[in-house]
This record gives structure tokens, C-alpha cells and sequence, in this order.
């Protein structure tokens, strides 16, 4: 049964504790739009400075992402293979750490305030599933801890798909 973790410890203890927070919003439930809309909104509450958290759903026969559950403002709804961060991550299979999405060849500018960006693959079956992308107004916003511990998060989830 979910409940509410506070989070108190160093940033590790914190995502870790998040990541059992995860197991248990999903323990039990196979709707995978249920399973990712809880997982945006977990993510939005848990982490300061972003203003975009989200997920694009892989659809090979039209070799583009498109918008799945998502917390914060309107977003692009389709994105190809390749194309801006999300695309990327997609095309090269993996997590795109991008300090400066301004410097990034290509970004989709979804959002004008989006500065830092970070995009973890999300896998089901051995094949693509989609991407979990998180925007940040700051630039810099993300670094290795959030690279390592939101792949862990999105290991945790894939297993709920």
C-alpha cells in the first residue's frame, strides 16, 4: 500500500527512498497510463527546480514518440526518431544529460524555459518502450546522481509496464 516517505536524508537516501515509493504506487497494477501518470506526479513532487516531468510513448510503426501522462505545461506531442533531446535518447539508446539544452543541436523548444534537460530510455520486452524526459528552468539542473538514481527509477517502472 502507498504511503507517504519523507524525504530528510543526503540526495541518495532520498531517491532511494523515492524508488520504494515507486514499488509501491505500482505494486499490483498493470495500467500502464495509471502506472506512468503516478510516476510523473511522484517525480514533479519529489523534485525541486524542474518545471516538466513526463513520458513519451515509442510508436515504432510511425517511428516517433508521442505524449504520454505528464506533469506541467503543454507539451509537443509528437517527436521523431532522432530529433531534439527525447529523439535522441531514442535513436542512440541512451540517457541524454544536457546541462544546456540551447547548445544541444537540434532541441525542441517545447517549453521557452526549459534550460537543463535529462531523458532516461524506458524499455519493455527488450525493445523500446518510450522515454521518461524531465525539463528544468535552471541550467545545469541535472548531474550524475539524478542520471544514475532516475535510470533506477525508470528500471523500477519498466518493470510495471
Amino acid at each position: 500500500m502507498f504511503q507517504t516517505i519523507h524525504y530528510n536524508g543526503t540526495r541518495e537516501e532520498n531517491y532511494q527512498l523515492l524508488i520504494k515509493q515507486l514499488a509501491a504506487l505500482l505494486e499490483g497494477e498493470t495500467d500502464q497510463i495509471a502506472n506512468l501518470s503516478n510516476a510523473s506526479s511522484l517525480l514533479n513532487q519529489f523534485l525541486a527546480d524542474v518545471n516538466w516531468v513526463g513520458f513519451y510513448i515509442w510508436k515504432q510503426e510511425e517511428n516517433e514518440l508521442v505524449l504520454g501522462p505528464f506533469q506541467g505545461l503543454p507539451a509537443c506531442v509528437r517527436i521523431p526518431s532522432g530529433k531534439g533531446v527525447c529523439g535522441t535518447a531514442v535513436s542512440d539508446k541512451q540517457t541524454q544529460l544536457v546541462s544546456d539544452v540551447h547548445a544541444f543541436p537540434g532541441h525542441i523548444a517545447c517549453d521557452a524555459a526549459s534550460q537543463s534537460e535529462i531523458v532516461v530510455p524506458l524499455h519493455k520486452g527488450g525493445e523500446i518502450f518510450g522515454v521518461l524526459d524531465i525539463d528544468s528552468p535552471s541550467k545545469n539542473r541535472f548531474d550524475e546522481t539524478d542520471k544514475k538514481y532516475l535510470e533506477k527509477f525508470a528500471r523500477t517502472l519498466e518493470n510495471n509496464l
